[in-house]
C-alpha cells in the first residue's frame, strides 16, 4: 500500500519587528568590527611622536593586524557551521574590548604590536558570524535590505572611530580616547548578552542533514566548497576591495592635504565625511540590490564614478574646501556598489557552507589590509603622494573587472556537507 504524505507547507516568513531586531543586533555588532580597524590610524600623528617611529612601522602594525585576521577569519567559519555564531561573536567583542585597553596602556611599539594581534583575533569572527545570522534568519525578501544595513552599520563604525578618537584625543590624550573605545565594545558585548535568544541559530534537522549528505555522495566534504571558481573570485575582488579601504582610511587624507594644502582639521573629518556619505549610498545599493542579475553593473557604475574622482584628486589642482565634498562623493558612489558586493557572495555560496564561505572569502578582504599599509606607507614616506591617489584609482578600476568575472565564472552551486 502507498501511503500519501501530505505536502509541507512552506515555513511563513517572519515578522518584520523579528527581523528587524535581528539586523539591528548584527550590524550593531558589525559597527564595533569596523571601528576596531580604526583603533590606531586616526592616531597615527600622535603615536608616530610618542614611539618615534615611521608611517610604514605603523602601516605594519595594520598588516599585523589584517594577518591574523585573516587566518581567524577562515578558521572562525568552521567553528561558526559548527558551534552556532552567538559564542564566536561574544569571544570576539570581548577581545576587541580588551585590545582597545591593551593599547591604551602600551608603553612601546612592541606592545602595540602584541595587542594589534589581540585585536585582529577579535575582528576575525565578525563576517563568518554575521552573514550566517543574517543568511540563516532574514527572509529573502528582506535580504537585499538586511545587507544594506549592514553595510552601513559597517560604514558609520569607520566613521565613528575618527569622530570620537581625534577630540577625545585633542580634549585629554590618545590614551583616553582609546579607553573610552574599549567602554563602547564592552557595552555592545553587554547589550547583545541581554538579547541573546535573538541571535540563536536553530541547527538544521537531522533527517534533512542525513538527505542531504546521502545525496550528495561518499565524496562530499566540508571543504568540497573551495572547488567552486566564484568563491575564489570573490576572495580576489575582496582582496583588491581592501586595498581600497586601506589606502582611504589610513593614507589618502593626509595624501590629499599635502597635494592641495588642506588644513587638518578639515583632513580629519575627511574618513567620517566618506563613511556616512558611504552609508547613505548603501541605502539606495539596497533597492538596487532586490534585483540580482544587476548586481556586477552595479558595482562597476559605483567603482568607475570613484575612480574617476580619484583620478582627480591625483592629478588636477583642487581649492582645499573641495577634497572634503569629494571624499563625500567617492563615498557615496563605493557605498552604492556595497549590498551589490555582498549579493555577489551569497550567490556563489554553497548550501550549509556559510561560515566557512564567507571566512574564506572575508580573508582577502583582510590579507589586502595587510599588504597594501607597506606599499602606500612606503610611498607616504617617500612623498609620493599622487602616487597614492593613482593607486587608489587603479585598484577601483580593477574591482569592476574582478565583479565581471564573478559573474561569468558563477554557476549554480551545489549543497556541500555541513
Amino acid at each position: 500500500m502507498t501511503t500519501l504524505t501530505a505536502p509541507v507547507p512552506p515555513t511563513p516568513p517572519a515578522p518584520l519587528r523579528e527581523d528587524a531586531t535581528v539586523i539591528g543586533l548584527v550590524g550593531l555588532a558589525h559597527s564595533i568590527s569596523h571601528f576596531s580597524q580604526l583603533l590606531l590610524a586616526p592616531l597615527f600623528p600622535w603615536l608616530k611622536d610618542e614611539f618615534a617611529v615611521s608611517y610604514a612601522q605603523l602601516g605594519f602594525l595594520l598588516t599585523i593586524f589584517f594577518v591574523v585576521s585573516c587566518v581567524v577569519q577562515a578558521l572562525s567559519g568552521f567553528w561558526v557551521d559548527r558551534h552556532g555564531p552567538r559564542p564566536v561573536l561574544y569571544a570576539g567583542l570581548a577581545l576587541l574590548g580588551a585590545a582597545a585597553l591593551g593599547f591604551a596602556a602600551s608603553t612601546s611599539y612592541t606592545m602595540l604590536a602584541l595587542f594589534s594581534v589581540v585585536a585582529g583575533i577579535g575582528n576575525g569572527v565578525f563576517h563568518p558570524v554575521d552573514y550566517t545570522l543574517l543568511n540563516r534568519k532574514i527572509g529573502k525578501a528582506r535580504l537585499g535590505h538586511a545587507y544594506s544595513v549592514h553595510g552601513i552599520t559597517g560604514s558609520l563604525g569607520w566613521a565613528l572611530a575618527p569622530a570620537m578618537l581625534v577630540p577625545l584625543t585633542l580634549a585629554f590624550s590618545w590614551r583616553v580616547a582609546l579607553v573610552c573605545a574599549a567602554a563602547l565594545a564592552f557595552a555592545v558585548l553587554l547589550v547583545l548578552l541581554w538579547q541573546h535568544a535573538r541571535l540563536t541559530v536553530a541547527p538544521a534537522a537531522p533527517a534533512a542533514a542525513k538527505a542531504q549528505a546521502a545525496s550528495q555522495g561518499a565524496g562530499a566534504g566540508s571543504l568540497d566548497f573551495l572547488k567552486v571558481p566564484a568563491v575564489w573570485m570573490c576572495f580576489g575582488f575582496f582582496f583588491f576591495y581592501a586595498g581600497v579601504l586601506s589606502i582611504i582610511q589610513s593614507f589618502a587624507p593626509e595624501a590629499a592635504r599635502q597635494l592641495h594644502g588642506v588644513p587638518a582639521h578639515l583632513a580629519a573629518v575627511c574618513i567620517s565625511i566618506y563613511m556616512v556619505c558611504s552609508a547613505s549610498g548603501m541605502v539606495l545599493g539596497g533597492f538596487l540590490a532586490a534585483n540580482a542579475e544587476r548586481c556586477e553593473r552595479v558595482v562597476a557604475v559605483g567603482f568607475g564614478i570613484a575612480a574617476v574622482l580619484a583620478l582627480g584628486v591625483a592629478l588636477l589642482p583642487l581649492p582645499a574646501l573641495a577634497v572634503p565634498v569629494l571624499f563625500g562623493v567617492i563615498g557615496f558612489a563605493s557605498g552604492i556598489a556595497g549590498p551589490s558586493r555582498d549579493l555577489l557572495v551569497k550567490r556563489s555560496t554553497p548550501e550549509n557552507a556559510s561560515g566557512r564561505v564567507y571566512g574564506v572569502v572575508y580573508a582577502g578582504l583582510d590579507i589586502g589590509q595587510a599588504v597594501v599599509p607597506l606599499f602606500i606607507g612606503r610611498l607616504m614616506d617617500l612623498g609620493q603622494f599622487s602616487a597614492v591617489w593613482l593607486a587608489l584609482a587603479l585598484l577601483q578600476g580593477v574591482l569592476i573587472a574582478s565583479a565581471f568575472n564573478v559573474g561569468r565564472v558563477r554557476r549554480p552551486v551545489p549543497a556541500v556537507a555541513a
